[in-house]
């Protein structure tokens, strides 16, 4: 095949290389334990070049586990002696500043071989549930978050090692479903491997640096033209982290600057890493920037290393957006969450059709659970929930969905039968969403409740939640209103969140999440678009009328149009 590849040919390579990574993903989810993979796609498959720039990724992918690779997979490949690996050999690493950014992500990297040759590399990462230590944000140091797996060898010329498996399975609480989750992750790098050898000898390709070279440099240049379709500017915003039981808020200034086809991202003036384990190592704080950039200006180009090349972010070191070790970590999304929408409001000015209102989502809410049935068994399960999203100039934020995270809820049924957990409630919370002219997507409220029949587990049952917006709603966008608040109560008395719950046999445990911002002014929502809002259940019917300006029938809920518009036209001159 030529070196350049025509238009059609290349088409057909990149959806080809998709399917490829796609079929990577179908066996994660049909060979993985943990429901966190299974059900709530908390995991990411990648490809990337011999060099460690990315090609193509998965359709179901975590964003700051993706964006991290991009960064993670290059610095192997310029630190690691790649000469000495073989086909059929492995890597794992968790090393939370060279990859994903906390303990939990582990990384098994795989590298392909054609005809002895050094072609490529597959990369999976799964959010391990359990990876030892003390779950929960209120750790100092990484070294209480658990264990530490410094890039090695996870196999070697297709020969797993004992001793590193060993030393896992020592240090976790359910060693079947860790090491069973590890073998997923090297079945999927598995699948992909192969699949491209099949089409590079299908092909008749001896390398993949052409095509790569092709396909990331289409995609650097569309992402430069879509830049520089932005007015150059330098355009500041900020945001408020709130804190944990008495622990001090954190402060997060941003300052993006668009010059010609690049943008530069600075958190000068952003506070210093804390005590806890919040932090965000720059890896993880470069994804979620990269996002807010890609899904702002450009978000139908393909993501690879080219659409990472026009965006350069600098973050102080020792920051809380970029952490020094040995920095707690373990649950650096309740900082790194919220940068894509603080880049977004820096942007609103520049590109308003373009960006989102603050999202309920932001950050991720979860809940790691532990403990023994009656009969002794161990059970150990992470749920996430998801809130509201925000609202845009052209819709509606989306109810209850992840963002921008990209995982998914985890089913009722699938926590009910990893554990001994009753979910009594789970229901969309009325007008819980920012009112707007696109009113921001509801959150929801999930009650848990510890059986105390012949079903109750043996106390403790300990429970580590992280969530937020307690305190600080999520902002809506030009005089769109504010999200619902979250809240966390055990026994109907708000919990501290964060740490360990030990909690007993008839413990109730209510989540409450935050709903979207809204965008734009409510009294410019249309009238029927309420009506519709208050027959599903989205907004009450007072709120209708208070915030909307919006008089329904109370019986009907049909517009009486007549007060409606009296209604504005005070609204307006009040």
């Amino acid at each position: 095949m030529a070196a350049k590849f025509n238009p059609i040919q290349l088409e057909i390579l990149w959806r080809r290389l998709i399917s490829i990574v796609d079929e990577a993903d179908a066996s994660v989810y049909r060979t993985s334990f943990s429901s966190l993979i299974r059900d709530a796609h908390d995991y990411t498959n990648a490809f990337f070049d011999r060099h460690g720039r990315e090609i193509c990724e998965g359709s179901m992918v975590t964003p700051g586990q993706l964006g991290a690779l991009t960064q993670g997979v290059r610095e192997i490949c310029r630190s690691f002696d790649v000469a000495s690996l073989h086909p059929g050999d492995v890597l794992v690493s968790n090393d939370p500043w060279l990859l994903a950014g906390h303990l939990n992500d582990v990384c098994v990297i795989s590298p392909i071989f054609l005809r002895e040759k050094l072609v490529a590399f597959t990369a999976c990462v799964f959010h391990h549930t359990d990876i030892g230590g003390r779950p929960g944000a209120d750790n100092h140091e990484v070294y209480e978050e658990g264990l530490f797996i410094p890039l090695m060898k996870l196999a070697e010329r297709g020969v797993m090692s004992e001793p590193v498996l060993r030393m896992i399975r020592a240090n976790v609480r359910k060693p079947d479903d860790v090491i069973g989750d590890l073998r997923s992750q090297i079945a999927a790098n598995h699948v992909c491997a192969g699949k491209i050898v099949d089409m590079m000898e299908e092909l008749g390709l001896d390398s993949l640096d052409e095509l790569a070279d092709e396909i990331i440099g289409r995609t650097e240049k569309s992402m430069r033209e879509a830049i520089a379709a932005i007015p150059d500017g330098v355009y500041h915003a900020e945001n408020t982290i709130e804190g944990a039981g008495n622990r001090g808020d954190i402060r997060i200034k941003v300052r993006v600057e668009v010059k010609g086809s690049e943008v530069l991202v600075d958190f000068a003036g952003t506070d210093p890493q804390v005590r806890w384990g919040v932090n965000s190592v720059y890896n993880f704080t470069y994804s979620y920037v990269n996002f807010a950039i890609k899904s702002a200006f450009n978000p139908e180009v393909p993501n690879n290393y080219g659409s990472t090349l026009p965006v350069k972010v600098v973050a102080p070191e020792g920051s809380v957006v970029n952490c020094s070790y040995p920095a707690a970590v373990a649950h650096r999304t309740h900082v790194g969450h919220g940068l894509t929408e603080l880049v977004y409001r820096a942007l609103s000015d520049a590109t308003p059709e373009r960006v989102l209102a603050e999202c309920g989502t932001a950050p991720g809410s979860s809940t790691v659970v532990y403990g023994a049935r009656g009969n002794g068994q161990r059970f150990l399960t992470m749920d996430l929930r998801a809130s509201g999203m925000g609202a845009s100039r052209m819709a509606d934020g989306i109810n209850c969905t992840h963002f921008p995270s990209n995982t998914s809820n985890t089913p009722a049924e699938i926590l009910e039968a990893d554990t001994p957990l009753i979910v009594e409630k789970r229901e969309m919370v009325c007008d819980s969403g920012g009112p707007g002219r696109r009113r921001g997507g509801l959150g929801q409220e999930v009650v848990w409740r510890i059986p105390d029949d012949q079903a109750a587990p043996k106390p403790p049952v300990t429970v580590v939640t992280v969530m937020g917006r307690f305190r600080y709603p999520p902002k809506g966008l030009f005089g769109g209103g504010e999200g619902g608040r979250g809240s966390y109560r055990i026994n109907g008395e708000a919990s501290p969140w964060g740490g360990l719950n030990l909690c007993k046999p008839g413990d109730v445990i209510t989540f409450r999440q935050p709903g979207g911002g809204g965008y734009g002014k409510p009294i410019e929502r249309e009238p029927e678009r309420v009506a519709s809002d208050v027959r599903q259940g989205y907004v009450s019917i007072e709120k209708a009328r208070e915030v909307y300006g919006v008089v329904l029938d109370a019986a009907t809920f049909e517009v009486d149009a007549a007060a409606t518009q009296r209604l504005r036209d005070g609204m307006r001159s009040a």
